[in-house]
């Protein structure tokens, strides 16, 4: 049974239209189902019910052509209004006929909201694509009558230049609402004049003109009323800004005079007509304006204060009541998305989207908000958004206040489909509680920001109190030099004096500066942990992103200053590379380094937004992740969450995806340009990169340089690729060597992603960078010494043509399975050793070289290489590992050494390896104190006289 109207005069509308029907014959659907949804349309629309009647035909159209009940298919507006636009001859007819094509889609799109025949996307989704199409739609009429009128403007190279047209707010979203006016910025490619016309004009003038033009066909009152209402207000300098801008003189303002508030409109900024080149360099020129490439944590800070002056104003104006700027309202939805896109979308292009809903959805995927928080903020969302437009509907009105009288009430609920207004309010207002709820959660105020005053050691920083009593409060927190404490820390605070440091800048530090002293003064060197955290303080002082993210989120400063505190290499690699604040913002991270799949596509990620020519940002990005990646491998050691054995583990495995990108992009460069090398076997690239030393035996440690040697499969001296620009193979494959060292060893603002060593190739440095697989093969038959088979022990591919890999491995195992004279072997290996260790051994009286000293770890890594080149022809399995703890398993398996010798270097090694790392994390020379570790050296010189000096 239907419900009883609630406006008489609605309902009379519709038998105006009805007593039109009848004179042409016509009447209505007997479909019950039809009468139901048209009278909850009519009651919730009088917009629908006055057009109706005024252009009945129009709305018979729409029930003639079925447009009513069904979705349209993508391109399908543009085809309609295209016919429309035909005819049109002048600006006149063009007006009236985007306003007739505006009603009859609006009519169409409010009854399927209102019917509930379609979901809320589809509505914005029509909605936007309505709006696109008339703006293309006009300015494909406009523009080339404002060239037969004023000449056409070029570019440099003659190309017609055309008026770029951008969405912002929810037009740029695709997230229009039904009655809701539309955000737009005009741009241009290039300055210059024209001389075609009439009279001369400058390009600014040439489109500002046709913009204007642009302005009124769509937002004119005519007698067919409007297209959209049009604002222009967010382009450059506001209303006195030209109504279009050259990109020159956009990329200026932006980089220079933009405000904070601009960052966030421009996240939605869509492109909606224009030419593609220049479409792409406008959006690749606003990119970096909008997404910084560190975590920018001064967004919350300045949504905080937006959101404040919005609450001001509408408190003032009693607007409580407003579903879009009220509190938990759906302008509060999409703060917290925007938080979370300025922050993270700079290192997270993923982010980088518009509608709110997909951000969302990502908030939850990244786990940066907990997925049920997600779903209540998009539940909230779509509720809000269908109010919205149920309240936009009634007169297409620009509106997002709740009505207060009963009668609109009662409608506005039967609209969403409930009985009464009590039955929509509950609902309202727990949607709009529990989005106010997230809302605080995410933009609460930072603990110590209400803690600050309260806090004892803050007298220290603000340093204004008598100089005694300061000395007292850092004596009784726990330092152990007061005085020295006081100093350094009052040399900091004039240090930032001195470097001008902005007032908001100065307030941040209050928040941080006393959880610093109290962090610190809790460690089990307090005075240490100071000294290196304010050393970390002095290279990030200056730049407010930082400071921001540490007054947001205190919890990074705790987890700096107690890091810092075990190891100054820790605070050092913090100090250079600030970026790397960025990865103690998660404990889960932190702690819990990525293994190889993980390592890959985060990786990905990092270089998706990075164009293939632009090989200064692939550096920094790969920089970034070696750095990040090893500081979480430190976090998680010095912490004991992960073993010795594991940490060599980590640090080789994000060297080889390092390595095996770097070789990739720069492969992939080398192709483009020149083509594939051909007659060069391998199943792809022809081309092997082999890990030598700490890298090919899965041992790499902090700071550890790379060993790398570089084979070719081509064996054809005349083999050329087959490229536009062909060059020989072996120039290729000597620029493809080139190519990643420079990647891997140039030093960029982030530092320099390894040191690379190449010394261990066939002839050493006075080698080819790149040898065939075999000349490497006949070299290591013929030429090569025994110190190089011992160092092909530890070789293997690392990244490169799996099937050259496989090559390697038989060409390896044929070398090191060689029969060989014990006695020459043991000779040569022994006086190896002995020229190293005098040459290279920083032993003293009171420290011991941990690698080089005598019982170190080149002692124990020579015995294994003797072991494996003594056994191997009779026992091809030591040919199967190139770590010396594997190697050592196997000898012992294989009961090749003598008693316990296997277990005992074993257990040796692995000390000697923990004391190296620790002496890395602490940033001290390779080396301990004499009486440490000395059982475990004797036992190691022991095992050398009796298996080497014999």
């Amino acid at each position: 049974m239907s419900t009883p109207p609630l406006d008489a005069l609605t309902d009379s509308h519709w038998h105006d239209w009805l007593t039109w029907a009848e004179t042409q014959g016509l009447s209505p659907p007997a479909d019950p189902a039809f009468a139901t949804m048209r009278q909850r349309v009519w009651e919730a629309s009088e917009y629908v019910a006055i057009t109706a009647a005024r252009h009945p035909a129009e709305f018979a159209e729409l029930l003639a052509s079925g447009d009513l009940a069904h979705t349209y298919a993508p391109g399908d507006l543009a085809q309609r209004l295209a016919a429309r636009l035909a005819d049109v001859t002048d600006e006149a007819t063009l007006h009236t006929a985007l306003r007739r094509f505006r009603r009859r889609e609006m009519l169409r799109i409010i009854w399927r909201d209102l019917a509930h025949l379609a979901p809320l996307d589809e509505t914005l989704e029509d909605l936007s694509e309505l709006a696109d199409v008339c703006i293309r739609g006009a300015l494909d009429q406009l523009y080339p009558w404002a060239c037969a009128e004023f000449g056409t403007p070029h570019d440099t190279s003659g190309r017609p230049l055309q008026l770029l047209v951008l969405a912002m707010g929810k037009l740029g979203a695709r997230e229009l609402n039904l009655s809701s006016d539309i955000d737009l910025i005009l741009a241009y490619a290039q300055p210059g004049t024209l001389d075609g016309g009439r009279r001369a004009l400058t390009y600014e003038q040439f489109f500002v003109r046709l913009g204007q033009r642009l302005v009124q066909a769509l937002a004119n009152q005519t007698v067919d009323g409007f297209v959209f209402r049009v604002d222009t207000r967010l382009r450059p300098f506001g209303e006195v800004g030209p109504l279009a801008m050259s990109f020159q003189a956009m990329e200026d303002y932006y980089q220079s005079q933009a405000r904070e508030w601009e960052r966030y409109a421009m996240i939605k900024a869509r492109p909606v007509a224009g030419d593609p080149d220049d479409i792409d360099q406008l959006m690749t020129m606003l990119r970096p304006f909008v997404y910084r490439r560190y975590l920018d944590f001064g967004a919350f800070e300045s949504l905080r204060e937006l959101k404040r002056l919005i609450a001001k104003e509408l408190y003032r104006r009693g607007m409580d009541a407003n579903i879009k700027l009220g509190p938990g309202g759906i302008r509060e939805i999409e703060f917290i998305g925007q938080a979370f896109q300025l922050v993270r979308g700079g290192r997270d292009p993923a982010l980088q989207v518009r509608p709110i809903r997909a951000v969302l959805a990502l908030l939850a995927q990244r786990d940066l908000m907990p997925a049920e928080a997600v779903a209540q903020l998009d539940a909230a969302y779509v509720f809000l958004r269908l109010v919205e437009n149920r309240l936009q509907a009634y007169r297409d009105q620009q509106t997002h206040r709740l009505p207060d009288d009963g009668p609109g009430q009662l409608r506005l609920a039967r609209a969403m489909g409930y009985a009464d207004w009590a039955a929509f309010a509950v609902d309202l207002d727990a949607h709009r509680r529990r989005v106010q709820e997230q809302f605080d959660a995410v933009f609460a105020l930072p603990t110590t920001e209400t803690e600050v005053e309260d806090a004892p050691l803050s007298a220290v920083w603000q340093g204004d109190r008598d100089p005694a009593h300061e000395l007292d409060l850092l004596a009784r927190a726990g330092f152990t030099d007061s005085e020295q404490v006081r100093t350094r820390v009052q040399q900091f605070r004039d240090a930032c004096v001195r470097k001008g440091l902005s007032t908001r800048g100065h307030e941040r530090l209050s928040l941080i500066m006393p959880h610093v002293l109290c962090v610190a003064a809790g460690c089990a060197h307090p005075d240490l942990a100071l000294e290196r955290v304010l050393r970390v303080m002095e290279a990030i002082v200056r730049r407010s992103a930082y400071l921001a993210m540490l007054a947001e989120h205190p919890l990074i400063l705790t987890h700096l200053i107690q890091l810092s505190s075990l190891s100054p290499w820790f605070a050092d690699q913090i100090g250079r590379h600030p970026l790397l604040l960025d990865e103690l913002l998660d404990p889960r991270r932190l702690y819990a380094p990525l293994r190889r799949e993980s390592l890959e596509a985060e990786l990905d990620a990092l270089l998706v937004p990075v164009t293939a020519d632009d090989l200064e940002q692939q550096m920094e990005r790969l920089h970034q992740f070696a750095q990040g990646n090893q500081l979480r491998v430190a976090a998680a050691d010095l912490t004991a969450t992960i073993s010795l054995m594991v940490v060599s583990d980590y640090l080789t495995e994000i060297a080889e995806v390092a390595v095996r990108r770097v070789f990739a992009l720069s492969h992939a460069h080398l192709m483009a340009r020149h083509g594939q090398p051909t007659d060069s076997s391998g199943a792809d690239s022809g081309f092997l990169v082999l890990g030598y030393g700490k890298l090919g035996g899965i041992e790499l440690g902090y700071g550890s340089d790379l060993d790398l040697v570089f084979l070719h499969g081509s064996d054809t001296v005349t083999a050329m690729t087959d490229g536009a620009k062909a060059i020989s193979n072996e120039q290729f494959y000597a620029r493809l060597g080139q190519r990643m060292i420079h990647m891997m060893t140039t030093r960029t603002p982030s530092g320099q992603l390894y040191e690379v060593d190449m010394r261990l190739r066939p002839d050493g440095a006075k080698g080819l960078l790149v040898r065939s697989l075999k000349s490497f093969a006949h070299y290591q038959a013929d030429n090569a010494w025994t110190w190089e088979h011992q160092a092909l022990v530890r070789a293997r591919p690392v990244a490169g043509d799996p099937q050259l890999a496989a090559q390697f491995a038989e060409i390896r195992r044929a070398i090191l399975c060689c029969e060989r004279d014990p006695a020459h072997l043991k000779r040569e290996v022994r006086e190896m050793r002995h020229k190293m260790r005098t040459t290279l051994d920083q032993s003293s009286a009171e420290r011991f070289d941990l690698k080089q000293g005598a019982g170190g770890i080149a002692d124990i890594e020579f015995m294994v290489q003797y072991a494996v080149l003594r056994w191997a022809a009779q026992h091809p399995v030591l040919t199967d590992w190139t770590d010396n703890v594997r190697l050592l398993d196997t000898l012992a398996r294989l009961d090749l050494l003598p008693g316990q010798c296997a277990q005992d270097l074993t257990d040796a090694y692995k000390s000697l390896r923990a004391a190296y790392h620790r002496s890395a994390l602490r940033a001290q020379p390779k080396s301990v104190a004499a009486a440490e570790l000395r059982p475990e050296r004797e036992r190691v010189r022991a095992l050398w006289q009796e298996l080497m000096d014999d």
